[in-house]
């Protein structure tokens, strides 16, 4: 599978804003080095961008930049939160998470008296995809353990979640951001979702 993508120069046709506006907002933070993808083409090289994500992000930018710097904004897309801690209470109380959510947890053997951020965005995820729908409680089983064990590991880089099945079978993967993955014919690939996005969600519910 290849995520898919979309030229610089589609992408300015595509959203109406200017090559010197995509490069100050790289500058300054809000688009991430990572998803300026050189690649080869006919004309030479060109520059290409995960599509969604680029999108989405910019979307973001222009609805939110007439009342927040650049600078805020730099932070609000920042990939850290900083040092965080907050008990179940007040998770529920800033609509974080469910009790249905923090019962699965229980179930999981991962409760905690007080949560530190990773396992708030464990938790954060958690709700996003059981209350969407995307996915049953016995996959959000399986997320809890993968989050819990793997997401550290991606606290300074860009990355995404992946939820793919094999004959009914669920599994869920945390890999680098952009990274391409091939499958045999018999996986479906559900779910393939940035984790910086939810970062920003998150960042947005808590700020």
């Amino acid at each position: 599978m290849t995520e898919d993508l979309i030229s610089k120069k589609a992408l300015l046709d595509l959203t109406g804003i200017s090559y010197g506006q995509l490069y100050r907002w790289k500058r300054k933070n809000l688009i991430p080095e990572e998803w300026f993808i050189r690649k080869s083409s006919y004309t030479g090289q060109e520059t290409f961008f995960p599509k969604q994500q680029i999108l989405t992000r910019i979307d973001k930018i222009l609805n939110m930049k007439d009342g927040l710097s650049l600078d805020e904004l730099a932070d609000v897309f920042s990939p850290t939160l900083g040092e965080v801690e907050m008990s179940a209470q007040q998770l529920i109380d800033r609509d974080i998470v469910s009790l249905s959510s923090l019962e699965l947890v229980r179930e999981a053997g991962r409760e905690q008296p007080v949560y530190a951020l990773e396992q708030i965005m464990m938790l954060y995820v958690l709700e996003k995809l059981l209350m969407s729908g995307d996915i049953t409680r016995q996959e959000g089983s399986l997320l809890i353990d993968v989050m819990s064990e793997h997401y550290y590991r991606f606290a300074s880089r860009a990355s995404e979640l992946l939820l793919i099945r094999k004959m009914g079978v669920p599994t869920f993967m945390l890999v680098t951001a952009g990274t391409e993955l091939y499958f045999d014919n018999g996986v479906k690939v559900v779910l393939r979702q940035s984790m910086g996005t939810y970062m920003e969600e998150l960042k947005l519910k808590l700020g």
